[in-house]
């Protein structure tokens, strides 16, 4: 297991989610994320051919972190796991993933939505509120009260742009998807950065 991964995301504050619809888009798309300093990608297992994807950013990016995300049985996440997924996302609870992850050392950020399975998953570890848009940045923010310690990475229908509202509401990082490649993403996130009350969280 890499204990830094969750540091990582925490420092950058983003975490890219890349669902595409094939292997070379995400092969692509994270190679464009690394190269702003982006170094915790996710790929997905909706991907076709995700594993092919993930060996290819791994083989030409040996300082980034991939992981994949979207994994919600046993067999995918060992397959994962195998494939040198450094962590595992689901987008809802999931004890068979946990149990790989476990076995395997990896980080595991498991998704939740609703107040009790929120506060389960954080017995474990990371917790992906999905889908945040459903529910926005108040919903962090009232959950953060009864579990100040909790990590939480919301993710789903977030803007970039709205990073800063998240994290302000006690999000350790956000998961942002198709939108990071909407415009010029080095200068969005030099923006981004400027927003951001903790200048020093950021070091791309």
């Amino acid at each position: 297991m890499s204990p830094d991964i969750m540091a990582v995301v925490a420092h950058k504050r983003v975490l890219p989610v890349l669902r595409t619809a094939s292997a070379a888009e995400a092969v692509k798309a994270a190679f464009e994320v690394t190269e702003v300093g982006l170094s915790v990608v996710e790929l997905t297992a909706t991907t076709p051919d995700w594993s092919a994807a993930l060996r290819e950013v791994r083989e030409g990016s040996p300082a980034t972190s991939v992981g994949l995300g979207t994994v919600t049985d046993e067999a995918t996440a060992r397959a994962a796991v195998e494939e040198g997924a450094a962590f595992l996302v689901s987008p809802w609870p999931s004890s068979e993933v946990r149990r790989v992850a476990d076995a395997a050392k990896v980080v595991f950020i498991e998704g939740a939505f609703s107040p009790r399975e929120v506060a389960a998953a954080t017995r474990w570890g990371p917790v992906k509120i999905f889908p945040a848009h459903a529910v926005g940045p108040d919903y962090v923010r009232s959950m953060r009260q009864l579990l100040p310690t909790a990590l939480f990475v919301p993710t789903g229908g977030i803007a970039l742009e709205d990073v800063p509202e998240w994290i302000e509401a006690g999000a350790v990082a956000v998961g942002v998807g198709g939108d990071l490649f909407k415009g010029d993403l080095t200068r969005r996130l030099a923006d981004l950065r400027g927003r951001l009350a903790d200048k020093q969280e950021w070091n791309a």
